[in-house]
C-alpha cells in the first residue's frame, strides 16, 4: 500500500457527494468499533468481518509506520491525517483511495478516530463532481458528532464547536435541541431517525448563526451515516457537517447573474432597462432598489464626463426604476420618471462625482450634511426601516450614467462586501445595456432628425387637392426607416402625390430617402408621366447601388425602394398613377365607398433590373374623392395579413363628411393596437375641381396672323377676370409662345388660360421637340423670345403631351403679389417700355423665336 499525505487547507466545499464516502470508527488502539453500509459497498467487507478487529485487517501497514496503534499515535500527535492510499478490495483488486482520519473526544476524555474513505476512481469519472468530494474529504474543515441510538451526543471534534459555538462539555449527553433552533433541530432529528431505521446515508442543509459571525447567516450541510456493530445492529449516527455559506452564496450569485443576462436589457429603452435592474434586485439582493439616471440620458444624450464635479449645484437625475418588497413602506418623494434632486453633500452625489461605490452596512440617518439639509427625506428613510444601504454608480465608457441604490429593511442581515461585489456586477451588466440603449437612442434621434428634416414640413395641394399627412417612426427595436411622402405642385394647377419606402432602417435609410425624394422632385419638374418618372427613378436607384459598390470595394447590401407616383388634374378631374412595388392606393368616394384601383404593381426600384416596365393607369375622380397613399407599415404586421390591414384602413376612410385631419387621426388610432415594426406614413388628398369659368381655351390656326388674335383673346379674358394689371405682360407671353408654336409646329395649336392660385398660360403644338432658350447678342434681331418669357413669369417650362408638347408660363395674381403682376408697380419704367416695344414688333413681324 502507498500513502501520500495532504496538507489540510480550509476551503468551502459542497458536501452533497458525502453519501458515497465510507465511514469507519476506531478506538484509541485502532480497533474498528463502527462500520457503515457505504464502507461495505466500497471495500467489500461486511460489519461482522471488521468490527472488533484491528484496522490492520482492512488497512495494511501504513508505510514506515508498521502498526495501526503506532499510526494512531502519529495521528494523535498531529490532530488527524489526510492523504491518498492504494487499498485492495476484498476480492483482490486495488482501489485508489482518499483517506481522512479525524480525532473525536468523548465525555470522559475517551478518544475515537473517524476514518472516511472515498474511491478516487469514482471521483475522477466526472459523473458526480469528483474534485468537490476530494476537497471535502482532504481539505475542508468538517465538524463531526457521533450520536447514540437515542440521538444523544457521545463524541465530537473541535471543528464542530467552531461551526455552532457549542462547547463539547455542553454537548455530551444532550440532543440537537440544546444547540440548534427548535425547527432546525427537529428536522435534523427526523433525518437521523431515518438513517437509524434504514442504515442508509442522508444529507440535509440547515441555517445557523455561528458565534464568530452572529450578524451573518451561515448555511451548513450535514451528512448522516449509520454506524453498525459486528452483528449489523445500529450503534448510532455519525454526522459530518460542512459550512457551505460560500458555496450557497456563489450559487445564489450565479443564479442572480443568470437572471440578469435574460431580464436586463430586453429592450433598447433606457427607462425600461432601469426598471428591469430594480425589479431583478428585489428581493434577490435587496428589499428596496432605486435606479436614477442622469437627466440627459433618457433623452438619448450622453452625460458629460465631468458631471457632478461642480460643487454647490444640485445634481439632477431622473428616476428610471423603483422596486420594493412593499412599496407602501417605501414612501418616496419622487416616483418613476420624475426628476430627482440630489444634495451636493449626499453620498449619492459623491458616488456620481467619484465613480466609486458606497457601502453603509449600518445606515446612519441621524447626522450628516445631507441629513441636515434634507430632514424630510431623512425622516422618510427612518420611517421605512431601511438600515443598510449600497450606492453603486452606473458607469459606461468612463461616464457615469446614473446610480443604483439598494436598501434592506425586512432582511435584518446588513449588506457585506460580497453583497457589494454582486451589486456592482449587476450594475455593470445593466450599464452595458444602458450604454447600448443610449448609443441606439442617439443614432435613432439622429436618423429621426434627418428623416424629419428631409420630409416636407408643410404640404399644400394648391387648387387641385386638400391634403393631410401623418408620419410615425418605427418602435425603438426596429429604428427609423426610409419612408417619405411629398406633394408637388405642377403646372396647369395639377399636383403630384408621392409616397415611397426605402428598404432598411437607420441613418443610411433616411439618407437614401432624402436622395430619392430629391430625385423625384427633379423628375417632377420635367413633367414626365408617372410611368416614365418611375423608370428614371429606377435607373437612379440602380446607379446609386453601383456607386456605393465602387466606393467600398465590396458588394454592399442591395438598396431597394418602393414608390407610388400620382398626378391629379383639377381641370379634367383625371388622376394618372403608377407604382413600383408599393401598396396600392385607396380611393374613398364622396359617398363613402372605398375602392382599390386596379393598378399594376411593378417591380421595386433598383431590384427589377429594368426588365419589368412600369404602367400608368388613368382614373376620373369625382370632386371630393379622397386618395389615400400610405406605406406598408400601416397595413402589414407579423400577426395579420395585409388584407386585414387594408380592410381596417378602408373602414377608417369610409367617413365622407369628416375632415382629412380627423380621418388621419382615426386611421392612426386604429393602428395603435400594435407596436409598428416599420415606419407608418399616410397621405390623404381630397380632390377639387376648377369651375368652368376659371378656364378659357382657344384652338388656333397654324398661320402668323393668328398671333394678334391670340393676344386679343387673352387680353379680353383677363379683363373679364378683373386682371387688367396682367394684360400687358401676358400679351407678350402669349405672343412669344404662339409664335414659337406656329414656326416649329406643323398643325393647329391651342391656347389655354387657367386662373387658380396663379395665372397659367399654356400653348400646345404638335412638335415633340422641347424648347431651348437662347442668349442673343446685342445686335441680334431674333432669339429673345423665351428669354423675355422667363423675365415676365414667376416660372415657365414645358411638358410632353400625347400628340406633342405644352409650353407654359405662370404669373402671380395681383392679390398674391401685386408687385410681380403689374409692371408699373415694379417701378421699372425701362422694362415696361421694352415690353411695349417687343409687343409692337410682334404685331408687325409675328414674334421672335427660340431654338427647338
Amino acid at each position: 500500500m502507498t500513502y501520500t499525505e495532504h496538507t489540510p487547507r480550509a476551503e468551502p466545499v459542497s458536501p452533497r457527494e458525502m453519501p458515497d464516502a465510507a465511514i469507519a470508527m476506531l478506538d484509541a488502539e485502532g480497533i474498528v468499533v463502527g462500520w457503515t453500509q457505504a464502507a461495505q459497498q466500497l471495500v467489500g467487507y461486511v460489519a461482522g468481518e471488521v468490527v472488533g478487529r484491528s484496522a490492520e485487517h482492512v488497512l495494511p501497514p501504513f508505510g514506515e509506520v508498521r502498526t495501526a496503534s503506532a499510526f494512531a499515535e502519529q495521528c494523535r500527535a498531529r490532530g488527524g491525517w489526510s492523504g491518498t492510499a492504494a487499498i485492495r478490495h476484498r476480492d483482490g483488486h486495488t482501489l485508489s483511495m482518499t483517506l481522512r482520519v479525524s480525532s473525536l473526544c468523548g465525555q470522559d476524555a475517551d478518544t475515537r478516530w473517524l476514518v472516511s474513505v472515498t474511491d478516487i476512481g469514482s471521483l475522477s469519472s466526472g459523473t458526480a463532481g469528483g474534485p468537490v468530494r476530494e476537497s471535502l474529504l482532504t481539505r475542508a474543515p468538517i465538524g463531526i458528532v457521533v450520536y447514540d441510538p437515542r440521538l444523544r451526543c457521545v463524541y465530537a471534534n473541535d471543528a464542530m464547536e467552531r461551526h455552532d459555538g457549542v462547547p463539547r462539555h455542553r454537548r455530551f449527553g444532550r440532543g440537537l435541541k440544546d444547540s440548534l433552533p427548535a425547527v432546525e433541530a427537529e428536522a435534523l432529528e427526523v433525518v437521523m431517525r431515518q438513517v437509524l431505521e434504514s442504515g442508509t446515508t442522508r444529507v440535509h442543509e440547515y441555517r445557523a448563526w455561528p458565534p464568530a459571525d452572529r450578524r451573518r447567516e451561515h448555511a451548513f450541510s450535514a451528512s448522516f451515516f449509520c454506524l453498525q456493530g459486528a452483528d449489523g445492529t445500529p450503534l448510532g449516527v455519525c454526522s459530518m457537517t460542512v459550512d457551505v455559506t460560500g458555496n450557497r452564496r456563489a450559487r445564489e450569485r450565479l443564479a442572480i447573474l443568470s437572471e440578469a443576462s435574460t431580464h436586463i436589457g430586453s429592450t433598447l429603452d433606457v427607462m425600461r432597462t432601469g426598471q428591469e435592474l430594480a425589479e431583478l434586485a428585489v428581493p434577490l439582493l435587496a428589499d428596496h432598489a432605486l435606479v436614477d439616471l442622469v437627466e440627459s440620458v433618457p433623452f438619448g444624450i450622453e452625460p458629460s464626463a465631468r458631471i457632478g464635479t461642480m460643487s454647490g449645484r444640485p445634481l439632477l437625475m431622473r428616476r428610471a426604476g423603483v422596486a420594493s418588497v412593499d412599496l407602501g413602506v417605501l414612501e418616496l418623494p419622487w416616483v418613476r420618471e420624475e426628476v430627482v434632486h440630489a444634495h451636493p453633500d449626499s453620498p449619492f452625489t459623491a458616488a456620481v462625482r467619484t465613480g466609486r461605490s458606497y457601502l453603509e452596512p449600518a445606515l446612519d440617518t441621524r447626522s450628516g450634511p445631507w441629513v441636515d439639509h434634507d430632514p424630510v427625506r431623512a425622516q422618510r428613510v427612518r420611517d421605512s426601516g431601511v438600515h443598510s444601504l449600497m450606492v453603486v454608480p452606473i458607469r459606461a465608457r468612463r461616464c457615469v450614467l446614473g446610480l443604483a441604490l439598494f436598501g434592506r429593511s425586512e432582511e435584518q442581515t446588513p449588506f457585506q462586501e460580497d453583497d457589494l461585489l454582486l451589486a456592482e456586477e449587476l450594475v455593470t451588466r445593466a450599464a452595458l445595456c444602458l450604454d447600448n440603449a443610449l448609443q441606439y437612442a442617439r443614432e435613432r434621434t439622429a436618423a429621426l432628425t434627418l428623416q424629419r428634416d428631409l420630409l416636407p414640413h408643410r404640404v399644400q395641394g394648391g387648387a387641385a387637392v386638400e391634403v393631410a399627412s401623418r408620419y410615425v417612426p418605427a418602435d425603438m427595436d426596429h429604428g427609423v426607416g426610409g419612408d417619405w411622402f411629398d406633394v408637388i405642385e405642377l403646372s396647369g394647377a395639377r399636383v403630384a402625390l408621392v409616397v415611397g419606402d426605402v428598404v432598411g432602417h437607420g441613418i443610411n435609410a433616411a439618407a437614401t430617402m432624402g436622395r430619392l425624394r430629391t430625385a423625384v422632385r427633379t423628375l417632377a419638374d420635367l413633367d414626365l408621366p408617372p410611368d416614365e418618372l418611375l423608370a428614371h427613378l429606377d435607373d437612379t436607384v440602380r446607379r446609386l447601388n453601383d456607386e456605393d459598390a465602387d466606393d467600398s470595394g465590396q458588394a454592399p447590401a442591395v438598396v431597394g425602394a418602393t414608390c407610388l407616383y400620382a398626378v391629379y388634374d383639377p381641370v379634367t378631374r383625371r388622376c394618372t398613377m403608377a407604382r413600383a412595388g408599393h401598396p396600392p392606393p385607396l380611393i374613398a368616394g364622396a359617398q363613402g365607398r372605398v375602392t382599390v384601383p386596379e393598378l399594376p404593381a411593378g417591380a421595386p426600384l433598383g431590384l427589377g433590373l429594368g426588365l419589368v416596365p412600369f404602367e400608368s393607369v388613368e382614373l376620373e375622380l369625382p370632386e371630393g374623392s379622397v386618395i389615400a397613399l400610405y406605406s406598408d407599415g400601416l397595413v402589414e404586421s407579423r400577426d395579420e395579413d395585409i388584407d386585414v390591414g387594408l380592410r381596417r384602413l378602408g373602414a377608417a376612410l369610409a367617413h365622407p363628411g369628416a375632415s382629412l385631419e380627423d380621418m388621419c387621426s382615426r386611421v392612426m388610432e386604429t393602428s395603435r393596437n400594435y407596436t409598428p415594426a416599420d415606419d407608418v406614413t399616410l397621405l390623404l388628398a381630397r380632390t377639387r375641381a376648377l369651375e368652368p369659368t376659371q378656364v378659357a381655351s382657344w384652338d388656333l390656326r397654324n398661320e402668323p396672323a393668328v398671333v394678334t388674335t391670340a393676344r386679343r383673346l387673352a387680353a379680353r379674358q383677363l379683363r373679364e377676370w378683373g386682371l387688367e394689371s396682367l394684360v400687358t405682360p401676358m400679351e407678350t407671353i402669349v405672343s412669344e409662345l404662339v409664335t414659337n408654336a406656329i414656326r416649329h409646329g406643323d398643325g393647329p395649336s391651342r391656347l389655354r388660360l387657367i386662373q387658380h392660385r396663379v395665372l397659367t398660360c399654356e400653348v400646345s403644338d404638335s412638335n415633340t421637340g422641347q424648347p431651348r432658350p437662347r442668349h442673343p447678342h446685342t445686335l441680334d434681331e431674333h432669339g429673345r423670345g423665351l428669354h423675355l418669357v422667363a423675365q415676365l413669369s414667376r416660372r415657365w417650362g414645358s411638358r410632353c403631351a400625347m400628340d406633342g408638347k405644352i409650353v407654359w408660363a405662370e404669373q402671380d395674381l395681383p392679390s398674391a403679389s401685386g408687385a410681380r403682376c403689374a409692371v408699373g408697380e415694379r417701378g421699372d419704367r425701362q422694362r415696361a417700355s421694352a415690353h411695349a416695344s417687343v409687343a409692337a414688333a410682334s404685331d408687325k413681324e409675328g414674334g421672335d423665336t427660340t431654338t427647338q
